[in-house]
């Protein structure tokens, strides 16, 4: 089952983040083979994080809580909250997969949230400017609730274009970057 976990850094952590930087990488190094795709998000200065993004390919749910709520950085209080969904893989790859590379334009995670059109969701445009996408579900798996994209764009206004004006109550779009060890 794979999972998009979004975790939104608390105002004011960045020493905290900092201090437990090693002991995340141990963590999310655990993971690697389930990873599909994770990097940091930034603030509009583009060097400020502002949360974290991992999208698991893991056994169920309870796997999944225990992968988001058992973070360092989680534990040591320097996320304000996290947004874990089930999620759908429609490009069928690992960000690692993409064909631009780990370097190259800017990148953006665009998160469009419900309520559900119920029209089915497609994949927007060019799939090569798209780095992950696909829909966040209910935990069930059966109710879309949005949609989670990485996206390669060239500023902030088109990235959120890959989500159609109309069909989310919001849409969020957060400066991101490729994330793991290089």
């Amino acid at each position: 089952m794979e999972f998009f976990c979004y975790h939104r850094d608390r105002p004011g952590s960045l020493p905290l983040r900092e201090e437990l930087g090693e002991a995340h990488w141990a963590y999310m190094d655990r993971y690697e083979a389930e990873l599909i795709a994770r990097g940091p998000t930034f603030a509009d200065d583009g060097e400020t994080p502002t949360g974290s993004v991992h999208i698991v390919d893991l056994p169920d749910a309870a796997a999944a809580r225990a992968f988001a709520f058992d973070e360092p950085n989680y534990q040591a209080g320097a996320y304000r909250d996290v947004l874990l969904r089930r999620w759908r893989n429609l490009l069928g790859r690992t960000m690692w997969e993409f064909p631009g590379g780990r370097a190259g334009g800017d990148r953006h995670l665009v998160l469009g949230l419900g309520p559900s059109t119920g029209e089915p969701l497609e994949v927007p445009g060019d799939p090569d400017e798209l780095i992950a996408f696909g829909p966040l579900l209910s935990d069930d798996g059966e109710v879309w609730v949005g949609t989670a994209a990485l996206v390669r764009a060239p500023d902030p206004e088109a990235a959120r274009a890959v989500l159609p004006r109309g069909r989310y109550a919001a849409i969020e779009v957060h400066a991101w970057e490729f994330g793991g060890r290089r």
